[in-house]
């Protein structure tokens, strides 16, 4: 699985007109699945996230996570993570797992953060969505479970 962390001072997810994630400081995370995650790539994103210490401390380090401010999550789920633009302009998605195999998984990583103790506001999988934010530094940070760093 594939995520993009952006720390927010706000996130809203809209779909047409109803507002469907609302946050205030927290996590802004677009997720993807690929074809060849599972229940464990799951559980191992949302630990990832939730433990990501990216909120600046007393000293203005980046030494607190999502869970030690009392932050939320808004999550998206976003195939277009596993696009593939290396050859031609445009992006080819067979990297991305099959939408009855992700939709679930996307769930995981929501249960999952809810689990750990954070609250979590979802997009709608498989919809046209408006994302807004408010990019807090920015800071952004990129995690793969399939990819050790």
């Amino acid at each position: 699985m594939r995520a993009v962390v952006q720390r927010v001072r706000e996130a809203k997810v809209e779909v047409g007109a109803e507002v469907v994630a609302d946050i205030g400081p927290g996590l802004l995370v677009l997720v993807g699945v690929g074809g060849e995650d599972g229940s464990g790539d799951a559980a191992e994103l949302a630990r990832r996230i939730v433990h990501l210490r990216i909120f600046p401390d007393d000293e203005g380090k980046m030494n607190l996570s999502v869970l030690d401010t009392g932050g939320a999550v808004a999550l998206v789920s976003q195939f277009t993570l596993f696009g593939d633009a290396r050859k031609g302009r445009r992006p080819y998605f067979g990297g991305a797992a099959a939408p009855e195999i992700a939709a679930p998984l996307v769930d995981k990583v929501a249960g999952a953060i809810r689990s750990l103790g954070v609250d979590v506001q979802c997009g709608r999988f498989q919809t046209h969505m408006q994302v807004s934010l408010t990019n807090d530094g920015p800071v952004t940070i990129l995690l793969d479970t399939q990819k050790s760093f």
